[in-house]
């Protein structure tokens, strides 16, 4: 009976011990992130993956650090390096989490990167793709604030380069934010972007 209960022990602190070195170290990317430390954080919640490798989360940070720096990139061998590889970690997150809204998400800014680098020759093939990647992540998840607000930022640019009125999708901008001051998750490190970027796309809305 004293080795059953001796055995537990060492079981349960070895467990605590792996979830606070998970926490540290995801704690510490996210430090190295908001000092615009992208490369670091970007490797260390790699090293994070490779260590943690049924967490979701961590192959999803560095899909998005990839993607999030990609905007803007005019290198098309660089942007392809980063875009690749935003794509190849985010396809083991999804491995690990089906149906997941916010990997969903994810998977579409990767596709919106390559439209924003260069929309004659990516618009026409990816747009249908992006629609759909928002619309499924609606249909599972209709009340998160990112899936509400990337599918109306991506409505509103649509209907900018077509010349069209975006007034139709501010009030999808507004509803977004109603559900980021209510969105709350059990799981720690989740997913909270999205609130300021939201509220300066509904400024233009009131130009």
């Amino acid at each position: 009976m004293k080795k059953l209960i001796l055995a537990i022990v060492l079981l349960v602190t070895s467990l605590t011990n792996a979830q606070d070195r998970y926490s540290k170290g995801m704690e510490k990317a996210f430090e190295l992130w908001q000092n615009q430390k992208s490369t670091e954080a970007s490797n260390m919640f790699e090293r994070i993956a490779t260590a943690e490798p049924d967490k979701w989360l961590p192959y999803y940070y560095v899909s998005q650090i990839n993607t999030v720096i990609s905007f803007g990139e005019r290198d098309e061998k660089k942007l392809s390096k980063q875009l690749e590889k935003a794509q190849e970690f985010l396809d083991v997150a999804k491995a690990i989490s089906p149906n997941n809204p916010e990997i969903l998400v994810q998977e579409a800014l990767i596709n919106t990167a390559w439209v924003a680098f260069d929309g004659a020759t990516y618009g026409m093939t990816l747009s249908p793709k992006i629609e759909q990647l928002y619309q499924k992540a609606l249909e599972i998840a209709p009340n998160n604030p990112r899936v509400v607000f990337s599918k109306a930022e991506w409505d509103m640019g649509s209907a900018r380069y077509f010349g069209k009125d975006i007034t139709p999708y501010c009030k999808d901008v507004e509803r977004a934010l109603e559900l980021f001051a209510t969105f709350k998750s059990e799981t720690p490190f989740y997913p909270s972007w999205g609130k300021e970027r939201a509220e300066q796309v509904l400024t233009s809305c009131n130009k």
